[in-house]
């Protein structure tokens, strides 16, 4: 008890403050927050690719995700189509269809010729098709030979892609018209067709071994099935490949399997004369 008349001893309060630790490492909530965010986005950039890009390609990209064991839905050629699956490095074949077209405006009378020529990218490469009219555009009913009309635009068409170092394919397609008479048949007629324009557009700028393949393929690729006597499916496609990207030297394909520099073989003392 404290004495009358003198102020009471209060007691001593000590607070002790403890300081927030960091906690080791931080935890390792953001960085997984920040992994879903970064695959967002790399999904958004890939729905708006696949929204820009060809109809075409749309169609390759989904036949490979509906059976990726399988081939795929190409556009054009099931050989044509070895090169499946997107290779790098690859040429922008968007601009070369552009630089193309600009190209091929030069052909006399092209805007009456433009609604049948048909520039695409497709997984085989820039594939540009010469459409026939019930009057014969580019070729006469029946003939192997082009008209004035197929062969100037062969020309042109020669001319531009002579300039680049891709590989081409020719193909010859008919509609499902029997060839009257039995010892020349669609099967002869495609692959003459083909090969005239092999022989004008070797005339006027492609190299002879710049030319991969020419095919023909009678009616058995039409382009409208539903109406397989269509003129349209009556047709020439020459298809620009993509370039393969060149193939590495051993020592280094050696070190991206194994991650490691690979371990040359010692030297072998020379054999002494017997």
């Amino acid at each position: 008890m404290a004495e009358s008349g003198s102020s009471p001893v209060r007691p001593i309060v000590v607070i002790r403050r403890r300081k927030a630790g960091h906690g080791g490492h931080h935890g390792g909530a953001w960085k997984v927050a920040y992994a879903d965010f970064v695959t967002a986005m790399m999904a958004l950039f890939i729905v708006l690719w696949l929204m820009s890009a060809d109809k075409e390609v749309q169609q390759s990209i989904s036949a490979y995700f509906n059976n990726p064991s399988g081939p795929g839905k190409l556009t054009g050629t099931a050989a044509a189509g070895l090169g499946n699956a997107i290779e790098v490095p690859r040429d922008d074949m968007a601009k070369l269809r552009e630089k193309i077209q600009q190209a091929l405006k030069t052909v006399p009378n092209f805007r009456s010729l433009k609604d049948n020529v048909e520039i695409t990218v497709t997984s085989d490469g820039l594939r540009i098709e010469l459409l026939e009219t019930e009057a014969g555009m580019f070729f006469e009913s029946g003939r192997p030979l082009p008209s004035e009309t197929g062969a100037e635009l062969l020309t042109r068409l020669a001319e531009e892609l002579g300039k680049l170092p891709n590989n081409l394919l020719i193909e010859g397609h008919t509609d499902a018209k029997p060839y009257p008479g039995e010892a020349y048949s669609n099967w002869e007629l495609s692959s003459d067709r083909a090969n005239s324009a092999r022989k004008i557009m070797q005339a006027h700028g492609v190299r002879p071994e710049q030319v991969a393949q020419v095919r023909g393929y009678a009616d058995r690729q039409l382009r409208h099935p539903e109406d397989p006597n269509g003129a349209s499916n009556r047709r020439i496609s020459v298809i620009v490949q993509y370039l393969e990207a060149p193939e590495k030297p051993a020592s280094e394909r050696a070190k991206q399997e194994t991650g490691k520099e690979p371990v040359p073989e010692p030297a072998r003392p020379p054999e002494k004369g017997k």
